[in-house]
């Protein structure tokens, strides 16, 4: 059975680090399309399906004319709100 933790909440319990969570965001911003990813703490997450399962991080990944702070913003959100899978 897959871990039901949210990346927010491994972050807190230090299992995965910020500079974790901020490689993942990069790598979804540079790819949209990036499917597992590892973040840490031997748990993997598909980066893409994280976006797609937050309306708001989609949109704004999917929009042209979104500023980078907010793309980067919702991005970091989906991945923290997303639930990793113990590789």
């Amino acid at each position: 059975m897959a871990d039901q933790k949210i990346t927010g909440a491994l972050r807190k319990a230090a299992i995965v680090t910020g500079n974790e969570i901020n490689a993942a965001v990069d790598a979804v911003l540079a790819k949209p399309k990036t499917g597992q990813y590892p973040i840490g703490g031997g748990y993997l997450l598909d980066l893409a399906a994280a976006v797609e399962a937050h309306s708001f991080s989609a949109k704004a990944l999917a929009d042209p004319e979104a500023k980078p702070g907010w793309r980067r913003t919702m991005a970091r959100t989906a991945i923290l709100m997303a639930r990793p899978e113990k590789a």
